[in-house]
């Protein structure tokens, strides 16, 4: 992924041609989404995304758990027409907008089975056509059928049966009516024939126009983005996305991986990884304390922070991107760092005779022999004679 400033990111495929989003509204488009493509889209700064085609079966599909980080992340998520579909109709209760027909028959129960919008499609090269019938938009026509008087309910249900019986991937409009066609009348076939050519719609590709033109107006609105809840991943989730994630820097695009891996073999790894998980387990423990950071205490650490590199407030967004950051996950790092400190600062009433500030001072000053460096320097000062740095014995 390349830096864009389009406030709208499409993950699109054989629903609807790239060219037609593009035409529908200014966009990014991007493949059919796989596990790690919407946490990778974040680091474009989108203000919304139409999740509309997804990968599955074949590679592991997108997760809900990205879905809810950018909706935590104050990204509005819209879903329709095929995968965008089914996790809208998972994740509306958590702030996902589910937008089209599918959406709604997921949502009702209509349809609950994932192959329903299945198809078998072809590459990126050849603009993800579709090569086969998904279920749902038999379902659709058959709808149509019915209510123009093409079809009558048997008919129509034999219709939406035939297609049910055949595999996602053989399942053509010509199978599908080589299957049905001898059991319908020869007045049905008649009609069905004359109707067929202008009166068939790809309910699919409807639904993913609706998808991309609410993203499209919701992102051109100005609306304020509204910050989902936050969430609380696994470990799991949490080691996935730092794989699978992409930092955006001058030069391109970056795997967070590749960036792991550099930062591993650094001098210094072991002190910037055991200072981390120091943080850290200092503010687990006092979150199992029942102490909270407030507001004004997380400000306060933000404010340090950026004072200690000196960016300009011009500057701070694209500064965040290159650390593989975003508001959201800065905040939860401050408030750790608050967290922290809290713990620090009152660690003689955690313990029964807990450690106080000199005792912690002192012992780490002999841990790393500056104890016996200070003592000779104020050795000499107390005699008179000069002091300064002799050295660590």
């Amino acid at each position: 992924m390349t830096r864009r400033t389009d406030a709208l990111v499409v993950f699109l495929g054989p629903s609807l041609p790239a060219d037609e989003a593009r035409r529908l509204a200014p966009c990014t488009v991007l493949p059919p989404a796989r596990q790690g493509d919407v946490w990778r889209a974040l680091s474009l700064r989108p203000r919304a995304i139409a999740l509309v085609d997804g990968v599955f079966e074949a590679q592991p599909s997108v997760w809900h758990h990205e879905i809810l980080a950018a909706l935590e992340a104050g990204v509005a998520v819209f879903g329709g027409a095929s995968m965008g579909a089914l996790r809208a109709a998972e994740l509306a209760p958590h702030g996902m907008v589910g937008v089209g027909r599918i959406f709604a028959w997921y949502r009702d129960g209509v349809v609950v089975d994932d192959s329903e919008v299945a198809l078998l499609h072809a590459d990126a090269e050849h603009g993800w056509r579709p090569l086969t019938v998904p279920l749902v938009n038999v379902r659709h026509v058959a709808e149509r059928a019915r209510a123009a008087r093409v079809l009558g309910r048997d008919a129509a249900s034999a219709l939406v049966q035939a297609a049910d019986d055949l595999f996602y991937q053989e399942r053509t409009w010509p199978r599908v009516l080589e299957r049905v066609r001898p059991g319908w009348t020869e007045s049905t076939r008649a009609a069905w024939e004359a109707w067929f050519p202008a009166g068939a719609e790809d309910l699919k590709r409807l639904d993913a126009i609706a998808c991309v033109q609410a993203a499209a107006e919701w992102a051109a609105s100005g609306t304020p983005a509204s910050m989902g809840a936050r969430q609380s991943p696994s470990s799991l989730v949490r080691r996935r996305r730092l794989m699978d994630d992409v930092t955006q820097v001058r030069g391109g695009a970056v795997p967070s991986g590749r960036v792991l891996e550099a930062l591993r073999e650094a001098p210094d790894a072991v002190e910037m990884a055991e200072a981390g998980l120091r943080r850290a387990l200092l503010a687990g423990q006092a979150r199992t304390l029942g102490l909270t950071a407030t507001s004004d205490e997380v400000d306060a650490e933000e404010a340090a922070w950026w004072d200690a590199r000196g960016v300009a407030p011009g500057r701070r967004e694209a500064y965040l991107t290159a650390c593989g950051l975003d508001t959201v996950g800065l905040r939860r790092l401050c408030e750790e760092l608050a967290l922290e400190r809290l713990v620090l600062e009152h660690a003689p009433r955690l313990l029964p005779d807990g450690p106080s500030w000199d005792e912690a001072l002192a012992s780490e000053s002999r841990l790393r022999g500056r104890w016996a460096r200070t003592a000779r320097e104020v050795a000499r000062e107390d005699s008179g004679e000069p002091t300064g740095d002799v050295g660590s014995e």
